[in-house]
């Protein structure tokens, strides 16, 4: 039996709470989609969809979202119906087909978002500072999934060839992206960067490790 002074381990206690906030964010999703006319995968489709305008292949789609290749398959021909999506020769194999967002996948989308999300308002219920630690804490452990090949390689700023970390003396504003030629603080960084660019193996780990070290 555990008690304060036998409890669980500590990574169990912390799975512990993050399945519980994984309940409430699926619900959310259900809810969202509901209002949409769409279920949770079709809506999450267009959410990976948009900002990439080159769209994605199927099998890119179904390892973003962690589903079987004929449940994204199955999802995306829903989409295609009801004329949120669109699919288009691929950029780089003429005889590729990858699937896009469009206009009325975007404005659906967008839609969606006039009310803050339970996510979005839990979050805001946190200290700045609380906040600012929360997404360094995410962004170093979706960087070991991905490390470890559990998820693919994600939009984040610790993965961009962009990102120059800690490379400004200012508190504030240490680090540096070269795609805009500016300087960001630590609560701006990014998880999904429509301009992002994976940077090479070796790149990206001196690249974590400026940014551990910093």
């Amino acid at each position: 039996m555990e008690t304060p002074k036998n409890p669980t381990s500590i990574n169990h206690r912390i799975r512990e709470g993050l399945s519980r906030l994984a309940m409430a964010m699926r619900a959310d999703d259900w809810n969202r989609a509901k209002t949409s006319g769409l279920n949770p995968t079709q809506l999450a489709i267009l959410e990976l969809l948009e900002g990439r305008k080159d769209g994605l292949g199927v099998k890119e789609i179904a390892a973003n979202l962690g589903v079987a290749q004929p449940t994204a398959t199955d999802s995306i021909a829903a989409l295609e119906r009801k004329g949120l999506v669109e699919k288009q020769s691929a950029a780089t194999d003429k005889r590729g087909v990858t699937v896009g967002i469009n206009s009325e996948g975007l404005s659906m989308l967008e839609a969606g978002r006039s009310q803050p999300s339970i996510a979005e308002q839990t979050v805001g219920a946190l200290a700045d500072r609380e906040q600012e630690d929360l997404l360094i804490t995410l962004v170093k452990m979706i960087r070991h999934l991905q490390e470890n090949d559990a998820i693919p390689i994600q939009r984040m700023c610790a993965s961009c060839r962009y990102f120059a970390p800690f490379a400004h003396s200012d508190a504030a504003q240490p680090h540096h992206c070269n795609f805009v030629d500016a300087a960001f603080g630590q609560r701006d960084i990014r998880i999904d960067c429509r301009e992002h660019e994976p940077a090479d193996p070796a790149s990206r780990a001196a690249t974590w490790d400026a940014f551990q070290q910093g």
